[in-house]
């Protein structure tokens, strides 16, 4: 049996993958109604995560922040005091590389194997099966794991020991948060020159300096459709932890801590849930509507 703990925008379609490859699920979310359409489907409900890891021998995990993930892990009715030595936790929570490892010194108090293995992808590959798994932890545990792997995502990239696979998804989502913002950035720029903002995108797409996946946030820039893919929010919190990461291993970032902050501002004019390409909207040359 595998257990499955956070339902949401992400973990709910992971789930959902895994059991049409016909894998038994065990599945526990703080808002149960987010499980009613995965339980409908055949998974089994737990009313905690101590009950999940009682009835499985891996567990998943996919929740916003190391808060959560720590409540859930070791709160009162915690994954780790229902899991006997030897079953597997594996954490694709988008956490902090010393979060991490903090999480696997706990897991193996208990004689439990951990491995943190969070994704690149958002909610259209979550759904198409199509992530991208950043793998940190034992080879043999990764290998054990690999095809429940491979039925979520197309790739499993092994990055090393234990703190690895947060490591390298900190540094794609800098990467990620600091080109979005700064296409936003030119695209408000070209529009204050006098240019339409279509014109602006597609001179900039069509460009040899434009990232890829920038192609697939046009429709949102153009139409001012933000509806998350990917929360405004977890980027911004994903970019503290970058700030974070960089402070406990001696490196200024100066150019990450604006892109931040800029995030933060997002956030505090009410787009925090909208998609993070909405930091477009927030960098608009448009004036605001009254």
């Amino acid at each position: 049996m595998i257990g499955f703990i956070g339902l949401g925008i992400m973990g709910s379609r992971m789930a959902e993958n895994l059991l049409n490859k016909g894998y038994e699920l065990v599945i526990y979310n703080r808002t149960k109604e987010k499980a009613s359409s995965l339980v409908e489907k055949g998974a089994t409900w737990a009313n905690s995560p101590t009950n999940v890891a009682r009835q499985s021998d891996v567990v998943f995990s996919m929740l916003s922040n190391p808060v959560a993930v720590e409540e859930m892990a070791l709160g009162e009715n915690g994954l780790l005091r229902g899991m006997s030595e030897g079953k597997l936790w594996v954490d694709c929570s988008t956490v902090d590389p010393s979060f991490t490892r903090k999480m696997a010194k706990e897991a193996a108090l208990g004689g439990i194997r951990f491995m943190d293995a969070p994704v690149a992808g958002s909610k259209l590959p979550a759904e198409k099966g199509e992530l991208v798994f950043l793998v940190g932890g034992e080879k043999c545990d990764v290998d054990e794991v690999r095809p429940m792997l491979e039925a979520m995502g197309k790739e499993v990239l092994y990055q090393g020991e234990q703190g690895k696979g947060t490591s390298i998804k900190l540094v794609i989502n800098l990467m990620l948060a600091q080109t979005m913002a700064a296409f936003a950035e030119a695209v408000a720029l070209g529009e204050a020159l006098g240019f339409e903002q279509e014109a602006v995108v597609n001179t900039l797409l069509n460009g040899a300096t434009t990232a890829p996946f920038l192609k697939g946030k046009k429709d949102k820039v153009l139409s001012g459709d933000f509806s998350a893919d990917f929360p405004l929010e977890h980027m911004q919190k994903d970019m503290q932890l970058v700030s974070q990461a960089a402070y406990e291993n001696g490196l200024s970032l100066p150019i990450a801590n604006v892109t931040k902050e800029m995030y933060a501002m997002a956030k505090k004019h009410g787009l925090g849930q909208a998609d993070f390409s909405a930091i477009a909207q927030f960098t608009s040359a448009k004036p605001t509507e009254k």
